[in-house]
């Protein structure tokens, strides 16, 4: 059964008119309160704008730290030693069409890093984001972070469950915009990146700080 797009729906009305002005004059004060975003927000602030929202992020727990700390260093090693690109964390900021992220980690290909300047502050989409859960940001990471992820090419995405000690890995298919339905990466398991070549990892790997070691050795041994 064929369902009409909004834009359809939208034009059987008699006001369609009136909706677009509405529309137009509401992303145009959205646009307005992001720029304003980007000026209010510092290096001490962790937050991003949201869908017209700003969102304040609030102290993480060790868990956090830890698996962002676990995960960076053995890809941080992997990329610079391999020369493939450049991670980032924590407070990288990327900017999509219409929403400002800073995710917990991000892996640029070292085509598009190579294009970057030591002044810069907001990114374009980069090739791979990991999102650590916690209980606040779950529904967001899950929803329209990676609707938004997928619309704009990022070919990796991992949400990190530190509670569960498992990785959700969502691929985006060539040419697609929706990521392929999750691949749950157990505990116990390997992992093994589509977006960065060769970078594959143990899970454990990003839960605890011997396995870390190991899996950076026969990283480096390749």
């Amino acid at each position: 059964m064929y369902t009409p797009s909004l834009a359809e729906q939208i034009l059987e009305r008699p006001d369609a008119v009136l909706q677009l002005q509405a529309l137009q004059n509401a992303l145009a004060d959205e646009k307005k309160r992001r720029q304003d975003f980007r000026n209010w927000i510092t290096e001490d602030v962790k937050a991003e704008f949201i869908n017209g929202h700003i969102i304040i992020h609030s102290p993480v727990k060790k868990r956090h730290w830890k698996v962002s700390d676990l995960l960076s260093r053995v890809l941080s090693c992997y990329a610079s030693i391999k020369k493939l690109g450049q991670v980032g964390t924590e407070k990288v900021m990327i900017s999509l069409t219409r929403n400002d992220y800073e995710p917990d980690i991000v892996f640029f290909s070292k085509e598009k890093a190579d294009a970057f300047t030591d002044d810069q502050v907001l990114f374009p989409a980069p090739d791979f984001v990991v999102e650590i859960l916690s209980s606040k940001t779950a529904s967001t990471d899950r929803g329209t972070k990676k609707d938004d992820y997928a619309l704009h090419g990022i070919r990796e995405y991992w949400i990190i469950d530190p509670v569960k000690q498992r990785i959700e890995q969502y691929i985006l298919p060539n040419g697609g915009t929706e990521y392929f339905p999750a691949k749950i990466q157990q505990y116990g398991g390997t992992i093994e990146s589509v977006a960065i070549p060769g970078f594959d990892i143990p899970v454990r790997a990003v839960f605890e700080e011997a396995a870390n070691l190991e899996a950076l050795q026969e990283l480096m041994k390749k």
